[in-house]
């Protein structure tokens, strides 16, 4: 029985090709897949994660996607979990040194990525790998003979340090090992292909130039771009503007539905699987209606359709006709004072990440306490003889209880 369950070079090529922002080299991917198909070889295709936080999101899931596109079609997809390269920190994208993680941490992180991974692929067919099996076993001279592979003046053509050269933050030493690490990752596996977002083009290049002056052939590069979280900077749980995989279904269809009408396009690309015809033809009809199909289609992905339906359901019970979500959760008054600073109180509940995301927010008229807006975060909220409803945006609540002292 072969492999690849289909021998047609150009449904191959397309489900390499959607979405992508960059691919190098196009004609040697068409070389590849062309053997591949005729020997019957799949492809070998790695994906890197560094378990830097606990939770996988859409973000995430756009790299998984293209990912199960070509596990589909036979092609192999290596996972490499990058736990030794979490200890240095990736910094693309990153405008300041990047904090390391401790090994701990990572451990911690480590035990939900492969069960989240596994709600898009296949994890029975995918190849996984930490890369200390490798790193662990290096000594100080490997890693120096690895660092002489690579020359300052071609590490700091990367736009990331360019930025923070020219407006002066610091780059430390161990940040320029991060492209080298995973590129000789590429090595140790013997990849025919690598996936990365955008921000990645630069470590997937130095895998490639690793292969060749291993003999290795080349490794293909492609990219796919990162999308917008819910407050239009890139999705991070670190903004807290993520739509993470774990999450209900009620709360991720909400998520979606609040995404700026300019980027649909890109998440019906990138997020579904819909054929470009028939996103064309939602694009052009009413945005609601568009947008309404993207979170179902997204929502019945990772709940089923069944759920994505009651979740359009109450949605629209929520926002259509005025009524409150049914499950709010709730919390005790969190502290011992009579009454707390607006930006504390929502730090404190864990609506928010920090008090000055707090601020933000409510500055920017997101916050209502019993349906009124509140628009200064230093106003004094005083505990409540009895309950308290507390709303930021149209998702998120929480039922303060005020007869009742937090444990958290």
């Amino acid at each position: 029985m072969t492999e690849l369950s289909n021998g047609d070079l150009e449904v191959h090529l397309e489900a390499f090709q959607r979405g992508t922002v960059d691919l190098i080299e196009r004609s040697q991917l068409v070389r590849l897949l062309d053997e591949s198909l005729r020997i019957d070889r799949p492809l070998r295709v790695k994906f890197g994660m560094d378990p830097s936080s606990p939770d996988l999101h859409l973000g995430h899931a756009v790299q998984l996607m293209k990912l199960r596109d070509l596990q589909l079609l036979g092609h192999r997809i290596l996972l490499i979990v990058g736990d030794f390269t979490a200890m240095i920190g990736d910094p693309s994208g990153r405008n300041k040194l990047r904090p390391q993680l401790a090994r701990e941490e990572i451990e911690r992180n480590l035990e939900t990525y492969k069960a989240q991974a596994g709600a898009v692929l296949d994890m029975d067919r995918t190849e996984v790998w930490n890369n200390s099996e490798w790193f662990a076993r290096m000594g100080f001279e490997d890693v120096l003979k690895l660092a002489g592979r690579m020359t300052v003046a071609r590490m700091i053509e990367r736009d990331t340090f360019q930025e923070r050269m020219k407006t002066k933050e610091p780059i430390g030493i161990h940040e320029f090992l991060y492209p080298l690490a995973q590129g000789w990752d590429s090595v140790q596996i013997h990849c025919d292909a690598e996936l990365g977002g955008s921000d990645q083009l630069f470590n997937l290049l130095v895998g490639r130039q690793l292969q060749e002056q291993e003999q290795q052939a080349p490794q293909v590069c492609f990219t796919l771009p990162l999308i917008n979280g819910l407050d239009g900077r890139k999705m991070s749980k670190s903004y807290d503007n993520a739509i993470g995989l774990q999450d209900e279904p009620e709360e991720m269809f909400g998520k979606v539905m609040s995404i700026e009408d300019g980027v649909m396009e890109s998440w019906f690309t990138l997020l579904t699987r819909l054929p470009q015809e028939e996103i064309a033809a939602l694009l052009a009809g009413h945005p609601r209606r568009a947008k309404a199909r993207l979170a179902q289609e997204i929502t019945a992905f990772f709940h089923g359709l069944p759920a994505a339906r009651a979740a359009s359901e109450a949605f629209d019970r929520q926002f259509k006709d005025g009524e409150l979500p049914e499950r709010i959760p709730e919390r005790g008054w969190p502290g011992a004072e009579r009454e707390l600073p607006l930006a504390n109180l929502l730090h404190l509940l864990e609506m928010v990440p920090s008090t000055s995301e707090a601020r933000r927010v409510v500055q920017q008229g997101g916050v209502r306490l019993d349906g009124e807006v509140c628009p200064d975060p230093t106003a004094a909220v005083q505990r409540p003889r009895g309950e308290l409803l507390v709303q930021i945006g149209k998702r998120r609540y929480v039922l303060v209880r005020g007869q009742e002292e937090s444990t958290s």
